[in-house]
């Protein structure tokens, strides 16, 4: 059973979310439903650091015993940061998809695209109702 959503960030249809950090940078990964849809994470490839990303464009690719999904970015900007562990520990979405298993920092161009985001509750109704 997946943990319910955080209400401290906000989340895409494709299964991402992105929390804000009071500035101009948001961290961000995917969702605890998303790893429970992946099952076993073995490897994520993680974007370079300074790379440019657009909105809903992908940015990282996980790959789980089951499949190879592309993770997309919740907003456009820069890529400030990777979570390095996961090279070593692609589990750690299995184990903390909002904490520890975490995939980037952007650096947002437009922080209203946030606005266009989900609510945890919102994103909560969406995966009732699209549970893949």
């Amino acid at each position: 059973m997946a943990k319910p959503s955080p209400n401290d960030r906000k989340y895409t249809k494709e299964h991402e979310w992105a929390k804000a950090d009071g500035g101009n940078t948001i961290t961000m990964g995917v969702t605890d439903h998303a790893q429970e849809l992946l099952t076993d994470v073995v490897y994520v490839e993680l974007p370079a650091v300074g790379r440019k990303v657009r909105q809903m464009q992908p940015i990282a690719v996980v790959e789980s015993v089951k499949s190879v999904s592309d993770i997309f970015a919740p907003v456009s900007g820069e890529v400030v940061e990777v979570n390095k562990a996961l090279e070593e520990t692609p589990e750690l979405i299995n184990k903390d998809a909002f904490g520890e298993g975490w995939i980037a920092k952007i650096k947002m161009d437009a922080p209203s695209e946030l606005d266009g985001l989900m609510t945890a509750q919102g994103y909560e109704e969406h995966i009732k109702t699209n549970p893949h």
